[in-house]
């Protein structure tokens, strides 16, 4: 037996799009913007940091960040978000939305300029204070996920949903496009200003002194964004669902929303009453959530999981790639201003090309054609793109000729590559995002998302950490400093391939929400079976469990 749906939920529904919908992509996307941002330019530093802060005189290599301390430069951040998706996805249910929401931007924002300020004067100190910083900021990027995704689907209407939701998400893209942007302007700017020879010519006059202000310039501009929209954060009401379903004010529910979607609606205390009495009370752990949602729960996870071991490990570590099919050159023919210009612009023509698009493709398709559609084509072409980079990789590769390679099939490799990306990003990159804050009951609904996110995290460290080590040569001699012989390149592309197989797999615990209410994906509009058992579990509910 179904409930009365509230005539606020109805609304929100029915209602046709509006400016105020737009409004709230753009808050809930600059913090996307933000994360993004923050994640991924430190990829475009790392090689400068190695060069100014473990410089070796008799080597004729450039310094380079040891093995520890590159993976916990790269990878630190990536720990603090998934700490912080828990973390704020339970408090986002708890405390509300809204109240979160501008915590998580402040962080970001003080530990973004905390970054650039990273003191010291030794490399241990800096490179300590660096990581540590990164973690918080890695914690405030986290409660970003499922704060804004909750608030994106709970504000939006039935039929564009999807589309908001990846809109939001989206921002991601320009966000990375941003950190490739940002870390070629301020490196030409350097670069024309002090001039360097390259390595190979005068080792220690390849890095100039002012080189230390690159990457703390690059860092710290992730502030800017994320500071611009904290007013606005704070003029956000909190979302009608969760006002209604889980603080039982349907008065201020009613207000917020005729205030904000400019429409009229009436306070429907007899039916929140109704409905409170009815609803089913079972919290996370409870046998009931796992027969409704533990499968959902399954799905959501496994396929983020899967999908963020390979879309990090490529984008955290696209310069190591770029670089083992020569389009980027060795670094001891280069000044250390040069390296940061030369990555972030290869960087930014696979976002520009590959990962902006992507995003958008989603955008415009999701409420079209379905998430489930959308994410088991994406995991397929992406498994299809890895193997045929994989396979026939010393084609694409090419013969070495001294720190280089030749006669490869340079170009090719990188549009094939660039496909991966596209089909990440219009596929499982989004619709891992989208499904989680639509699935699940309102009082769980971030700490669910939180979940999901936080495995998804999980598989970043591993694709991250993990590809740093495997892709090392399986010859000695090719072996960065510091490292041990890996399984190279070749191998840890397949591996990635069979990653993304395995996600098209368990894309098939997920459900298709196009088109159907929160609360009717949720269960929140049925009845539940033994009237008795509910009022004896509504005595002990928790929000959230």
């Amino acid at each position: 037996m179904a409930k009365q749906q509230l005539e606020v939920l109805n609304a929100l529904d029915i209602a046709k799009t509006q400016w105020y919908h737009f409004t709230a992509i753009i808050i809930a996307g600059m913090g996307f913007f933000t994360d993004a941002y923050d994640l991924f330019c430190i990829s475009t530093v790392t090689r400068l940091l190695g060069r100014i802060y473990y410089f070796d005189p008799s080597n004729p290599k450039p310094g380079a960040l040891p093995p520890n301390v590159s993976a916990a430069v790269n990878g630190v951040a990536l720990c603090g978000t998934l700490a912080g998706q828990l973390f704020f996805g339970w408090l986002g249910d708890k405390m509300g939305r809204k109240k979160v929401y501008g915590l998580t931007l402040m962080i970001m924002v003080i530990c973004s300029i905390a970054s650039g300020l990273s003191f010291g004067s030794t490399a241990k100190s800096v490179m300590t204070t660096l990581c540590f910083f990164r973690f918080w900021l890695g914690f405030g990027i986290g409660g970003d996920y499922p704060l804004s995704a909750t608030i994106m689907s709970e504000y939006a209407n039935k039929r564009t949903r999807g589309a908001f939701i990846a809109a939001v998400f989206a921002m991601q893209g320009f966000g990375i496009l941003a950190g490739g942007a940002v870390s070629i302007i301020v490196s030409v700017g350097f670069k024309n200003r002090f001039k360097a020879p390259p390595y190979a010519v005068d080792r220690k006059g390849s890095t100039v002194a002012e080189a230390d202000f690159v990457w703390r310039l690059i860092l710290m501009f992730g502030a800017v964004p994320a500071g611009l929209t904290y007013y606005w954060r704070m003029k956000m009401p909190e979302t009608a669902r969760f006002t209604a379903l889980v603080e039982r004010n349907a008065k201020q529910a009613a207000a917020d929303m005729s205030r904000v979607m400019q429409v009229e609606i009436e306070e429907e205390r007899s039916k929140v009453e109704e409905n409170a009495s009815r609803e089913p009370s079972f919290g996370l752990f409870s046998a009931q959530f796992a027969k409704r949602h533990g499968l959902h729960l399954l799905g959501t996870t496994t396929t983020w999981f899967l999908l963020d071991v390979a879309f990090y490990s490529q984008n955290l570590f696209q310069k190591d790639i770029f670089t083992a099919v020569g389009w980027i050159h060795a670094g001891k023919t280069m000044n250390a201003i040069e390296e940061v210009y030369r990555i972030a612009r290869a960087q930014s023509i696979i976002a520009l090309c590959s990962t902006v698009p992507g995003y958008w493709f989603t955008v415009f398709f999701i409420d079209r054609i379905g998430r489930f559609t959308i994410q088991l084509m994406g995991f397929f072409f992406m498994t299809v793109f890895m193997f045929a980079l994989a396979i026939p990789y010393n084609h694409w590769r090419g013969t070495k000729c001294g720190d280089s390679y030749c006669d490869g099939n340079h170009l090719a490799f990188v549009v094939l590559y660039s496909f991966t990306f596209f089909f990440a990003n219009f596929g499982p990159n989004s619709t891992t995002f989208i499904v989680p804050a639509e699935i699940f009951p309102a009082r769980l609904r971030s700490t669910c998302h939180g979940i999901s996110a936080a495995a998804g995290k999980a598989g970043a460290i591993v694709g991250a950490f993990g590809f740093l080590y495997a892709a090392q040569s399986t010859h000695i001699s090719d072996v960065d400093h510091g490292y041990h012989k890996g399984i190279g390149v070749k191998n840890s592309l397949i591996i990635l391939g069979v990653t993304n197989a395995l996600g098209f797999l368990f894309t098939f615990l997920v459900p298709e929400t196009n088109g159907i209410s929160l609360e009717e994906l949720s269960g929140e509009n049925e009845e539940e079976q033994g009237t008795e058992l509910q009022r004896s579990a509504s005595s002990n509910r928790t929000v959230p469990a």
